[in-house]
């Protein structure tokens, strides 16, 4: 059995599916999404997700209550969630130099990296699948192949997401179509441990 683990870059499948216009889709189970890409004879057996928990800026919290129910429902699931950070920076209008400040997320690109080669070193994985179409993730592919003869690596595109670098360095790559996130929803209601229910965003269906 070939042991496959899952590295989803959150923020670049976030804005793939955002500006697809396929917001319906967001409630994702990224480790049945990971399943479904499988092959006979393989076997998921850790789903990462890699993203930054939303800051708070005084007009958002619909936002971080979602991004927070969102994140517990897929550690329910068994996922993984590793976070980044953001960053403030200031932004100016070029035409009347009015400024304002603006949060750029940090890290995702580098935790994804640490991960995946931490993982090919401990011989954690036979095959990693690495959805994101971030072509900062082209070196550590890259060195991980070079590293590691035996170990394959294939990148799966979320919806209008590609790079022709990744394309190159990884083993094989396959884009992620509609039919495959339709099938790989979360239930709309999950029972947390205490009794909670978590549910589906009502702007996410």
């Amino acid at each position: 059995m070939t042991r496959v683990m899952a590295y989803v870059d959150g923020f670049n499948l976030y804005f793939g599916l955002k500006q697809a216009r396929l917001k319906r889709y967001f409630w994702l189970d990224v480790a049945a999404l990971a399943r479904s890409l499988l092959k006979p004879g393989q076997q998921l057996t850790t789903a990462h997700y890699f993203t930054a928990r939303i800051r708070d800026n005084g007009h958002n919290t619909a936002d971080q209550r979602r991004q927070n129910d969102y994140l517990e429902a897929l550690a329910l699931q068994g996922v993984q969630c590793q976070f980044g950070h953001y960053l403030e920076k200031l932004r100016e209008c070029r035409a009347c130099h009015v400024t304002w400040p603006d949060y750029e997320e940090k890290m995702t690109d580098v935790n994804i990296a640490i991960q995946l080669m931490t993982d090919a070193f401990d011989d954690a994985f036979d095959l990693a699948l690495v959805i994101s179409g971030d072509s900062d993730l082209t070196t550590p592919i890259r060195r991980v192949r070079e590293r590691f003869a035996g170990k394959r690596v294939i990148v799966a595109f979320p919806p209008n997401r590609h790079s022709k670098a990744l394309k190159q360095h990884a083993s094989g790559h396959l884009a992620i179509g509609e039919d495959k996130l339709r099938t790989s929803q979360l239930p709309d209601q999950i029972l947390r441990p205490d009794g909670f229910v978590l549910q589906r965003p009502a702007s996410w269906r």
